[in-house]
């Protein structure tokens, strides 16, 4: 499995093994204890609630393609845009296709390597969006 990012560009693609992995704890080291993830506009999640909702997404049977857009960098601190697309044929045999252009927030720690700290999947929609 692909180390953590050493750089913010490489940050959505270490999500995306990770989550195409199926492993809940690997995916969730690409996050920040205290990070942030915009389920819908106005309603940030984390901690259990975070990691729930990635579940949900793993629990399609769908894997994740992710193409960055953008990477704006500060020190140790990035803005991601990335265009994102789950779709494919789940477990049950339906067709599953939710996508959308997110924008996150990086951050590099101690250690050199950069996890998230604001994940905002649906970062350019204006209506809510369930995970």
């Amino acid at each position: 499995m692909r180390a953590l990012a050493v750089r913010p560009e490489e940050v959505p693609a270490v999500f995306a093994e990770r989550f195409n992995s199926g492993d809940a704890d690997a995916l969730a080291e690409v996050y920040e204890e205290a990070a942030v993830l915009v389920t819908q506009p106005g309603a940030p999640v984390s901690g259990a609630e975070l990691h729930a909702a990635n579940g949900r997404l793993r629990e399609l049977g769908v894997p994740i393609s992710v193409r960055p857009r953008h990477v704006y960098r500060s020190g140790d601190l990035a803005l991601l845009v990335v265009d994102w697309v789950i779709e494919g044929v789940g477990r049950e045999g339906q067709a599953v296709c939710v996508e959308g252009t997110a924008t996150d927030v990086a951050r590099r720690g101690v250690d050199g390597r950069w996890r998230y700290v604001v994940d905002n999947p649906f970062g350019i929609r204006t209506e809510p969006a369930r995970l």
